[in-house]
């Protein structure tokens, strides 16, 4: 199968809560996996609840592909081949389907987890990618991927400055 262009990939986000020794906290959610190709749900499923362990599918999100991000994608897959799940805190405080974090957005592209990364406001998660999706990622990056040729700025000269605007030489100073 040929990827397009903007391409898409549904992936269920799976959290897990655990109880922790901390003084001012309770539990402990992480991302625990992704079940990529999974379908859309509504609300929350609980996938194993054992002892105080719980493990719930937590939502699907797409992970989408773009063609002018394939530099992202290609850093990603030389390190270490990752997905980034951004968490937002919930508002909700009603009854026992209380989940303190709620998954935002999945992504392959390490340069956009990182805007969220330098927020305050979201936590980042990263789990390894499953091999089937790595090799989605790589079949993108190779059809897609335009190698960009560095170039290095010229600088532009300060208003009143001595450098001559019409060649990159400074012009010789003249004493009067």
């Amino acid at each position: 199968m040929q990827p397009k262009a903007n391409d898409s990939l549904p992936v269920g986000i799976v959290l897990e809560r655990r109880p922790i020794d901390h003084p001012w906290q309770d539990f402990e959610w992480r991302l625990i996996g992704v079940l990529p190709g999974a379908a859309k749900i509504d609300t929350p499923l609980v996938l194993d609840e054992s002892g105080d362990t719980l493990q719930i599918h937590a939502a699907t999100l797409d992970i989408e592909l773009f063609k002018g991000e394939t530099e992202g994608y290609r850093a990603n897959l030389t390190s270490r081949g990752l997905i980034y799940v951004v968490l937002r805190d919930t508002d909700e405080d009603d009854g026992p389907e209380h989940y303190e974090f709620k998954p935002f957005l999945a992504t392959v592209c390490p340069y956009e987890a990182q805007d969220y990364m330098d927020s305050s406001e979201e936590r980042v998660d990263v789990i390894a990618m499953p091999p089937d999706m790595v090799s989605w990622v790589s079949a993108f990056i190779e059809q897609f991927h335009v190698d960009q040729p560095f170039k290095k700025r010229r600088r532009d000269a300060a208003p009143g400055s001595w450098q001559d605007e019409e060649s990159d030489k400074p012009r010789e100073k003249t004493s009067e």
